[in-house]
């Protein structure tokens, strides 16, 4: 690694990723130039300085960089830097990020990444330029695996990486809903790249380095610590094009994900749940409390969030074509009246209708030629095959409204 790489796992290891007094330095500085402003005591925030006395009592920073740079090798991984052509553009939008009334230091500390930890043979850059978070429950329902499944084997298909955080439920079911399409899909991970969390989706996560990547800020060994989580999410949440919930209950990080995406301006989505689980209160709060996001219930709608403005569209949802649709008001209205059983004349139909008995003919005509209603010696009855259409007022075309 050159020195401005090892500069930055270094700073990584002194400080949590996000920290943005650190950022600010390194934007500054450079790299090389914050770190050995920081190890001697040139920085005027008394916090910068208090964490790093207490994190040389481990060790010497550039000594733990190399030993990360050695580890990195032999796993087979790379670092990648803002420097390197791979690097994610649309995590800039961290170093605006603002959350509304952010209390804690997790909501404060939203700084770019340094720099990344990446497995796998794809560009990262490349990977997320078309790539949609499906994030949500651990604790996901049948329904919650089952349609996070589906929307990411769609956009799988349709050339989009599907990104996530590798935990379990519906996490999980993201990733191998692209896999088994044979599409790209990318954990962002909350530990070290050399011990994915949690260890029971091992050959999950095996699965993913090899046809996807595998990143994270943090060196190799690094332990999943909870506030780490949420620390990861905004990553999600920023290098890709837009966040989707699947399913989250009340206290989900996967609320967190979103909340940054919509502060970030970001296409934020949720798929709606039965009102009765648990697992989709923060799914539904969160389309209670936030006018920007949209309820998505397939791909159709993901692409239309985004897709190309114009192109991705999704179609009209629509049930399926029946003969009496493209009937017009007339020939609808007769057709309502005409029995099943018990045939009707013509002079009762228009007397039923309100029509002129040579209207009713003309339009009894044309419905027995659309093989909807039968003629026989005492009038006409419903054909057996025909459906009869809703008795809501018709529309412009003979749809019921």
């Amino acid at each position: 690694m050159d020195e401005d790489r090892l500069a930055r796992v270094a700073l990584t290891w002194l400080f949590e990723p996000g920290t943005r007094a650190v950022f600010r330095l390194v934007r500054q500085f450079g790299a090389v130039g914050a770190l050995r402003r920081l190890l001697t005591g040139k920085v005027p925030d008394h916090r910068l300085r208090a964490t790093v006395e207490s994190r040389l009592a481990a060790g010497d920073p550039w000594q733990v960089a190399l030993a990360a740079a050695e580890q990195t090798e032999r796993l087979g991984a790379r670092v990648v830097t803002p420097t390197d052509p791979e690097w994610p553009t649309r995590l800039r939008s961290l170093d605006r990020l603002t959350l509304p009334s952010a209390g804690r230091r997790v909501d404060q500390e939203t700084a770019p990444p340094l720099c990344f930890w990446v497995r796998g043979a794809w560009s990262l850059g490349e990977a997320l330029q078309r790539s949609v978070a499906v994030v949500g429950s651990r604790a996901a329902t049948s329904y919650g695996l089952h349609v996070a499944t589906e929307i990411a084997f769609g956009l799988a298909e349709r050339g989009w990486t599907v990104v996530s955080g590798g935990a379990f439920g519906i996490d999980a079911a993201a990733h191998r809903g692209a896999l088994n399409a044979g599409g790209l899909t990318i954990a962002i991970l909350a530990c070290g790249v050399d011990r994915p969390y949690p260890m029971g989706n091992t050959a999950l996560f095996d699965r993913i380095s090899d046809a996807g990547l595998l990143i994270s800020e943090w060196p190799p060994g690094a332990e999943p610590l909870r506030p780490r989580f949420l620390i990861r999410n905004r990553v999600i949440a920023a290098a890709t094009a837009g966040t989707l919930v699947v399913e989250a209950a009340a206290r989900s990080g996967a609320t967190q994900t979103l909340r940054r995406a919509i502060a970030m301006k970001r296409p934020s989505m949720v798929v709606p749940g039965p009102v009765t689980s648990a697992m989709s209160v923060g799914a539904h709060e969160l389309l209670r409390e936030y006018p920007e996001a949209r309820l998505v219930t397939g791909v159709p709608h993901v692409l239309e969030e985004v897709g190309r403005i114009g192109a991705d569209l999704a179609p009209p949802v629509r049930g399926p074509d029946r003969p009496q649709d493209a009937l017009d008001d007339e020939s609808a209205l007769i057709l309502e009246s005409v029995p099943r059983r018990g045939p009707l004349g013509p002079d009762v139909l228009a007397a039923r209708t309100g029509l002129d008995l040579r209207t009713a003919l003309r339009k009894l005509s044309l419905l027995e030629q659309l093989a909807l209603v039968v003629r026989r010696d005492e009038g006409y009855v419903l054909a057996p095959a025909a459906t009869r259409p809703s008795r809501a007022p018709a529309g412009p075309r003979g749809e019921p409204t």
